[in-house]
């Protein structure tokens, strides 16, 4: 596969001023320039972005996400290294970006798309796509000013995203926007790489990142720490930057984070009888044990199971709060299980990941991946490939048979 984007050794500065000469007259009065420090936003970052893949750049505030996906638009232009891009690009790198607020919405999508490279009569026949994509027709001609964050990112996205580029830049805009919102852009992206499109993304949403990426480059104070497989590279990220302190009976493993209230002490497959198993049959009653353990009392705990294929493909995911399970407060120790009347799985091997969280869900007491591992061999339904079986059925044929 050709690279799309390939970043060798690029390093870029910035110079932060300790005192800044105001004019001529303050600089002759003081004869010497004004003091600064030399900060490396990016060292010595190499890697390549194969044509075709949504690659995400992981990493915590002032890591240099920003700073390189700008050097790749080519608003910034490295101080070291060089960059290669293979196609045309569209850039959304920041709320609104290339809007003038005195403007409509109308007029700023005109204004936006020239800037991206699009003529007039394509802005003309894109219009109302963009439009409809963004949901603000009936403020299109508002001046933009007046709009939300939230409507202020989903034109901007929409403009970017009907440009058609061959690669598409996107800086922390995932998460801005309603449920519906969100789901389109997910859309979008599917139909960007089923055309073979590359994307490029910066986010702080790492299960979003995981599931959507390909391939990420996670940096570090500037400096790449490494690059590759997103699933695999993601939880690593997680494990060193995000974990908590563990209990003193607890080792830290691999693919596990938390802050140790409460934790998943193990996961079982349970079959109809209640009997723990390794092995079940597509269409089988089973379910998921989560056998868990409080160091103090918890209030509203949410238990939260996943499943992934070996190569780390995300299948499925539930949690109890969703499932209307709402626990006043746990202590001790105890088992809550997850029922799977019906397991809609075809053959194959598939890891268990588990978690208990707080009611919000945004804090982690424990979160384990690979914590159990089951096989599932060929039942009922049978069908002819893929990952779940849908338990399909074929209706008679209509019109003219020869």
């Amino acid at each position: 596969m050709s690279a799309a984007i390939t970043v060798e050794d690029v390093s870029k500065r910035f110079r932060i001023y300790k005192e800044r000469n105001q004019s001529l007259k303050a600089s002759l009065m003081r004869g010497r320039r004004a003091k600064y420090d030399e900060f490396w936003a990016l060292r010595d970052v190499g890697f390549e972005i194969p044509e075709g893949s949504t690659f995400g750049l992981i990493g915590e505030n002032g890591s240099g996400k920003s700073t390189l996906l700008k050097c790749l638009a080519r608003i910034l232009v490295p101080d070291q290294g060089r960059i290669t891009v293979d196609g045309s690009i569209a850039a959304l790198l920041e709320l609104g970006s290339g809007f003038h607020p005195e403007l409509t919405g109308r007029e700023n999508v005109y204004l936006n798309g020239s800037i991206l490279g699009l003529g007039k009569r394509e802005i003309d026949a894109k219009f109302d796509e963009i439009v409809d994509f963004a949901g603000i027709g009936q403020f299109i001609d508002q001046p933009v000013k007046n709009y939300s964050s939230g409507m202020y990112v989903r034109l901007g996205f929409s403009v970017a995203i009907n440009v058609d580029p061959e690669i598409l830049l996107v800086d922390e805009v995932l998460a801005v926007g309603d449920a519906a919102f969100q789901a389109k852009c997910m859309e979008r992206f599917a139909d960007f790489r089923a055309a073979g499109k590359t994307v490029v993304i910066v986010s702080h949403a790492m299960g979003t990142m995981r599931t959507l990426c390909d391939q990420v480059a996670w940096l570090d104070h500037g400096r790449l720490v490494r690059a590759g497989r997103a699933s695999e590279l993601v939880d690593d990220y997680v494990d060193e930057t995000h974990a908590g302190p563990a209990q003193p009976t607890q080792a830290r493993e691999h693919g596990r984070h938390g802050s140790g209230e409460a934790v998943v002490e193990k996961v079982e497959l349970v079959d109809a009888s209640g009997t723990p198993v390794t092995t079940v049959r597509t269409g089988d009653a089973v379910a998921l044990r989560v056998h868990w353990r409080a160091h103090e009392r918890v209030a509203r705990p949410v238990f939260g199971l996943a499943l992934e294929t070996l190569d780390g493909t995300y299948v499925w995911a539930y949690h109890s709060r969703d499932g209307g399970l709402d626990v006043d407060a746990i202590e001790g120790a105890g088992t809550v299980d997850c029922a799977i009347p019906s397991l809609p799985l075809q053959a194959g091997t598939f890891d268990v990941v588990a978690s208990v969280n707080d009611w919000t869900t945004q804090h982690t007491y424990d979160h384990r991946r690979q914590v159990a591992r089951f096989d599932v061999e060929a039942g009922t339904p049978r069908e002819s490939g893929g990952i779940v079986a849908m338990n399909a059925a074929w209706a008679p044929i209509t019109g003219e048979q020869r």
